[in-house]
């Protein structure tokens, strides 16, 4: 089939790139009209490329049923004269989509290519790009995000090539967030599943109170607390997982530890040597997120410092091989500004070469993970680094990250030693769709495919067509903050979506229609998991009490 050509209206000026673009990038991006075309009509634009690159290549067009019309129909994608597309679509008149479809690389060539789109009835055509795999869109909230459902289970993480067959980033995990042993419990078989390797406790489950947050250190945790995690730590050692406990001796806490205080570090050790103990041998001692204004950075480097010496050189004592990891104060950014130079500075000169240190990325909550700022970083800290990525984390706001981990450079591992994600709380269940994406993504970052990772960890995690429907359903209402390009962790893709229906002139049968789909996938995750997803199914129920009392407000 091949659709009638119409009139060709330009989509954009001719683009051209040099060499292979840079990772998380499109290699081509095509700025579209935004504008409704006639029926018979189509779109074209020229770009050009100085070769063809090698790997799978994909084009994504943003597509919205044009309003005077229907939202079926045909529509044919041609590169250079040949179909990429051809069939039929589902659009919708009120949002745009995404559409991916795989690119044969005998249809581009080096040189001037053509990028041709028709329709009958001819959708409205946004903006276009030319990707590899590890590219996803921006999203924001007048485009709807698509769960596209492998036929087939595949093998997951995707299977490592070639002549190294060893993961690139030697530590693959996740901590928990205020989790309860039974939490993290429950979470081991799926770490297994997803070949991963390292479990961490969240340094708040070590807390005396987590609601509010009080941290009484120094304290015996109590009886019960202790058989819980003693369980997690077995489990762990039975399934070939490295546990790694640590705690945080001042935040939220009334009586911050002192470095250098003999008293204070022994009520701290005390807690290390229990899990030591038990055969752990990781350890983290963390100082994030404590204020720091006023103070001598280099000297609260050296201090800092001094205190995570003299806690590895204790465990090593009775243990060689003990790890420990210390979260500095500067754990995020590119760790370049003058506080950041002098408190390294003052770290550098006293931390043991042994010690690894954690590092967020670019940002607390990055978008985007770059080699760039992870050189910088390192060569500033002068110590191997494990990567904390703060996703798909929500800090216990109410809201759902669920999409795949994306904006992640494929190289990390050369600077890199460790992969750990930060968790959904207490969505610890859910949690298990962009966790999957995670393993995916750490186990082979360069076979890593965002789009393709979120089909295939839903299907790993569903056991019939029903609760595969559900959970893509659930994802696409909440596809995460990095598809959005956002650093909140508190952001919320359904709100934001009403907000902007809100202020659309239809607002109100908008408002109803997408109050009405929140509430369908809400129960159709109550169907397909009977009993399960409790705590999502109550942000969810949150979010749609929340808009319905909004739109009975402006009546």
């Amino acid at each position: 089939m091949r659709l009638s050509s119409g009139s060709a209206l330009a989509l954009a000026a001719t683009l051209a790139i040099a060499g292979a673009a840079a990772a998380q990038e499109p290699l081509v991006q095509l700025p579209g009209t935004g504008m409704a075309a006639a029926p018979a009509g189509g779109r074209q634009s020229a770009f050009a490329l100085e070769k063809v690159p090698a790997g799978p290549l994909f084009v994504h067009v943003k597509l919205k049923a044009a309003s005077s019309t229907g939202k079926d129909g045909a529509l044919e994608v041609r590169l250079n004269g040949k179909s990429v597309f051809r069939g039929q679509v589902t659009l919708s008149s009120d949002y745009w989509r995404f559409k991916r479809y795989e690119v044969k690389a005998r249809s581009l060539r080096a040189g001037a290519n053509l990028l041709e789109i028709e329709g009958a009835p001819m959708p409205e055509v946004g903006e276009a790009f030319l990707s590899d795999q590890h590219f996803a869109p921006i999203l924001d909230p007048k485009t709807d995000f698509e769960v596209e459902l492998p036929a087939a289970v595949e093998p997951y993480p995707v299977p490592l090539t070639g002549p190294d067959k060893e993961p690139p980033f030697e530590i693959r995990g996740t901590k928990g967030w205020a989790w309860t042993p039974e939490q993290y419990l429950a979470e081991v078989p799926y770490l297994v599943k997803a070949k991963m390797n390292f479990l961490m406790n969240c340094y708040t489950s070590m807390f005396s109170s987590l609601d509010p947050f009080v941290n009484r250190w120094w304290e015996p945790l109590p009886e019960a607390k202790k058989n819980g995690f003693e369980e997690v730590v077995r489990a762990c050692q039975a399934n070939g997982i490295e546990f790694c406990f640590a705690m945080h001796p001042q935040l939220f806490s009334e009586r911050p530890l002192t470095p250098g205080n003999a008293k204070d570090f022994e009520d701290l050790w005390k807690h290390y040597s229990w899990m030591q103990g038990l055969g752990v041998r990781w350890f983290s001692v963390s100082y994030d997120d404590i204020g720091v204004e006023g103070q001598d950075k280099a000297r609260l480097g050296e201090a800092q410092a001094g205190l995570v010496n003299a806690l590895l050189a204790r465990l090593r004592e009775k243990d060689p091989r003990a790890q420990l990891i210390f979260c500095p104060v500067y754990y995020m950014g590119c760790g370049d500004t003058p506080d950041a130079r002098a408190y390294f500075g003052g770290l550098s000169r006293v931390l043991a070469k042994e010690v690894y240190v954690f590092w967020t990325g670019d940002a607390v909550v990055p978008p985007r993970i770059t080699m760039r700022c992870a050189s910088i970083y390192k060569n500033i800290v002068k110590r191997r680094i494990i990567l904390w990525d703060n996703y798909p984390v929500n800090d216990r706001h109410p809201t759902l990250h669920l999409g795949p981990v994306t904006g992640r450079d494929t190289d990390l591992s050369r600077l890199i030693d460790g992969y750990m994600g930060n968790p959904l709380c207490p969505q610890s269940d859910i949690n298990r769709i962009p966790l999957l994406t995670e393993a995916d993504y750490s186990y082979n970052p360069e076979a890593y495919d965002p789009l393709r990772s979120i089909g295939q960890a839903i299907l790993h995690l569903a056991e019939s067509p029903a609760e595969r429907q559900a959970l893509k359903h659930l994802v696409e209402l909440y596809p995460g903050s990095l598809l959005y390009g956002d650093s909140r962790t508190s952001f919320n893709p359904v709100l934001e979506r009403f907000r902007w229906l809100m202020g659309e002139p239809a607002s109100h049968r908008l408002a109803v229609e997408f109050i009405g789909r929140v509430e369908g996938v809400e129960k159709e995750l109550a169907e397909a998991f009977p009993g399960r997803f409790a705590s999502t199914r109550e942000a969810v129920r949150g979010h749609i009490a929340e808009m319905k009392k909004a739109l009975g407000a402006v009546k």
